[in-house]
């Protein structure tokens, strides 16, 4: 039979461990976004009500995580093609869910599947921006907050799967800048699948929520114009 003195130790032990790794946890609360600070999650990035995204003013990335394992993530990219310079491609994707951290030190990010969103655009192949249901677990090997010492704040960087380091995201946000944490969009759209879709139609595999989103048509207007600005120049805050 163990005795009181022990099973309190144990008790102890166990709580310094929990509070240990409470403790790890939350060095990653905030919102983090890439050198452009430009993109950003919330509802400044992709409104779930109306089905619709805001084109930050840079491409980049963003994550927010909480104390109690949620997280949300953001990004924009535009990528710019030299041998064509009128078909610049754009691709914006939301997602949310919970993360976990490992006994190794790994995170998990697992989404919420049906409320993730994707727009992709190619001018040169489809007619209009390409609207989509987007979900993707991520895995990272290790992660490490360090102040940054040119900017002196927070300086986030995730490193993937195989050991190489995401670019570096800074904090802008504490308390993080989110959406509600619970699932947004609890009804599932009855549209097509993206196997069944006439070839050219769809260009990712995930399933189209709509061809053209509401407003799409002036919104698509928009978001030609900012690629063109921002895929020459603009890839530049992504990676630097």
């Amino acid at each position: 039979m163990v005795s009181m003195t022990a099973a309190l130790l144990l008790a102890g032990v166990a709580v310094s461990q929990v509070q240990a790794q409470t403790a790890t946890v939350t060095d990653l609360v905030g919102t983090w976004s890439s050198k452009s600070n430009s993109t950003m999650t919330g509802d400044g990035f992709y409104d779930p009500i109306n089905e619709a995204f805001t084109e930050p003013a840079h491409p980049g990335i963003a994550y927010s995580f909480t104390a109690d394992g949620f997280f949300e993530e953001s990004y924009y990219r535009a990528v710019a093609n030299p041998t064509n310079p009128k078909c610049p491609q754009g691709i914006i994707q939301w997602q949310h869910g919970s993360f976990s951290k490992d006994a190794d030190g790994s995170l998990t990010l697992k989404p919420i599947k049906i409320d993730g969103r994707q727009m992709y655009s190619d001018p040169c192949s489809y007619k209009h921006s390409v609207y989509t249901r987007y979900n993707a677990t991520e895995q990272f090997k290790r992660y490490e907050v360090v102040t940054d010492g040119y900017h002196h704040i927070p300086r986030l960087t995730l490193f993937k799967h195989d050991g190489s380091p995401l670019i570096p995201l800074y904090l802008a946000y504490s308390p993080p800048k989110m959406l509600p944490t619970t699932t947004l969009n609890p009804t599932a759209t009855a549209t097509a699948a993206a196997g069944k879709v006439k070839r050219g139609d769809l260009p990712m595999n995930h399933e189209v929520v709509y061809k053209r989103t509401p407003g799409m048509e002036r919104a698509g207007m928009m978001w030609w114009a900012g690629l063109f600005l921002t895929a020459g120049g603009g890839a530049m805050y992504f990676f630097f």
